[in-house]
């Protein structure tokens, strides 16, 4: 999953780390039910940019669990899985998407 991956900018997020994540806008209600959906139960965390609309680095969210709710928001358990790039940015249906490469860590001998 490295093009037109979904983005949620949001907050900052780390590998193994759990972010749980109250989902209300109907832009990610729609986002987290197509992950649900495809079956890749995974999208990109990203802090906000004002220049970008989304930071250049990010974690890849692997959702665990969804509570949706009677009024369509949802309780979506998470926890962070590869770091990455940005090499694109994109739009889907109100929500950014991109084009990334992950990042690997130098390994230490």
């Amino acid at each position: 999953l490295t093009k037109n991956v979904p983005m949620f900018v949001c907050t900052m997020a780390y590998p193994t780390v759990p972010c749980p994540l109250h989902v209300f806008e109907p832009r990610y209600r729609l986002m987290i039910r197509r992950s649900m959906e495809t079956g890749t139960k995974q999208f990109g965390m990203c802090i906000s940019d004002s220049q970008n609309g989304f930071a250049d680095y990010g974690c890849m969210l692997q959702i665990r669990n969804v509570h949706f709710l009677p009024d369509g928001r949802s309780v979506v358990d998470t926890v962070g899985g590869k770091r990455f790039r940005v090499l694109q940015r994109g739009m889907k249906d109100g929500y950014c998407t991109a084009d990334i490469e992950y990042l690997e860590d130098v390994k230490v001998c």
